[in-house]
């Protein structure tokens, strides 16, 4: 089971291992059917929309009654910007104790090391030892190097708030711009990206408007789940020069 409105890779990983994916943002939507793991993503890709304490906590307590695992994506988890996003092997989601649970983290937001593909799986010791296990005949072992790399870049926090500093500073610029445009800012509450609507339009039309008018590429929201339709996710990974300029045609309009 994953998110409703979610990156495409849950349901493809799921697809892989001969699992049936499930797209819900209801526990009850399963029905009769035993969910054998749960992914949550908060902070949300594409939404930016941060999951509470108290909702995570019951999505763990609904795993456990039912033998379920949950799979946390928190890739984004340090880029909160009007809301702070817990873990959830927080205690005041897990009660304290991380049985059941795993909480997933990338180094590709946080220190710039997408082409790496450096992140850790940490939570339940005997689930962690698993997914190590697997991997290591899968021939999935991460490289000395890109350990040694990562070793470094967790061991500093400096390099990491001067690029969250970047990426707030960019968001300041580019959602007052499409504010001012006419655009509508939904969730966005942390995360890379603003997922913004516009005029009724479906997230097709509105690529195409962002594109012939401004100069500006958007993804369309239909492609994280049918709900996304109507938005599209706009991302705040271009450089200060990119993004100052799509602002400046947007506040041109």
């Amino acid at each position: 089971m994953h998110p409703a409105l979610a990156y495409p890779t849950y349901d493809v990983g799921a697809r892989i291992a001969g699992a049936t994916p499930v797209a819900s943002d209801s526990l009850v939507a399963l029905g009769p059917s035993r969910a054998r793991l749960v992914w949550v993503n908060s902070p949300s890709n594409p939404t930016g929309k941060v999951l509470p304490p108290a909702h995570l906590s019951k999505v763990v307590s609904w795993a456990r009654s039912r033998d379920c695992v949950v799979a946390s994506d928190e890739c984004y988890i340090s880029l909160g910007w009007s809301a702070d996003p817990v873990s959830v092997l927080h205690p005041s989601v897990c009660g304290g104790s991380h049985e059941g649970l795993l909480a997933v983290h990338s180094l590709s937001k946080r220190s710039n090391m997408a082409g790496y593909r450096a992140g850790f799986v940490t939570g339940d010791p005997a689930l962690v030892a698993c997914l190590l296990a697997v991997r290591k005949h899968a021939g999935m072992m991460v490289p000395l190097p890109v350990q040694a790399a990562m070793a470094a870049a967790l061991s500093d926090d400096a390099h990491a708030d001067a690029q969250r500093s970047r990426y707030e500073a960019r968001r300041t610029v580019l959602r007052a711009a499409l504010l001012a445009a006419g655009f509508l800012i939904d969730h966005s509450e942390a995360g890379l990206y603003l997922w913004a609507s516009y005029a009724g339009l479906d997230s097709w039309e509105i690529c195409t408007l962002l594109a012939e008018r401004y100069g500006i590429l958007a993804a369309p929201g239909s492609m994280y789940g049918p709900s996304g339709a109507s938005h599209v996710r706009i991302a705040l990974t271009g450089t200060d020069e990119r993004i100052a300029v799509a602002a400046e045609r947007l506040l041109a309009s």
